[in-house]
């Protein structure tokens, strides 16, 4: 089992296309990685509303759309920005060493 506090690496960065949602699993908990605005993003897969997919979805603005319902989330605080979802997703800390890209499920905020 991974200790959340440590940073475990879930691909290369030069895997990730910019504004294309990647899902990886990290100690079984699903994740969406996105490259969009110059930064590297790590959150939770799993949209707060309708329990689907958010890797399914686009990226714009710095935010990731839920592709069922509409609603999209901020990628820097997990927030959404409409309903229909109304809490938050979590977000997790991101580091880029070289080529690969480090994430741990220790959650910002």
């Amino acid at each position: 089992m991974t200790d959340s506090s440590v940073f475990v690496r879930v691909c290369a960065l030069s895997e990730l296309e910019e504004d294309t949602p990647k899902r990886v699993e990290l100690d079984g908990t699903p994740v969406s990685v996105v490259r969009t605005e110059g930064e590297v993003f790590a959150i939770n897969d799993i949209c707060s509303h309708a329990n689907v997919s958010l890797s399914e979805g686009e990226v714009e603005d710095c935010q990731i759309e839920c592709w069922l319902h509409g609603s999209a989330f901020d990628l820097r605080t997990g927030k959404p920005s409409g309903l229909p979802a109304t809490r938050p997703v979590p977000v997790y800390p991101v580091k880029i060493e070289g080529d690969d890209v480090l994430v741990s499920l220790t959650q910002e905020s």
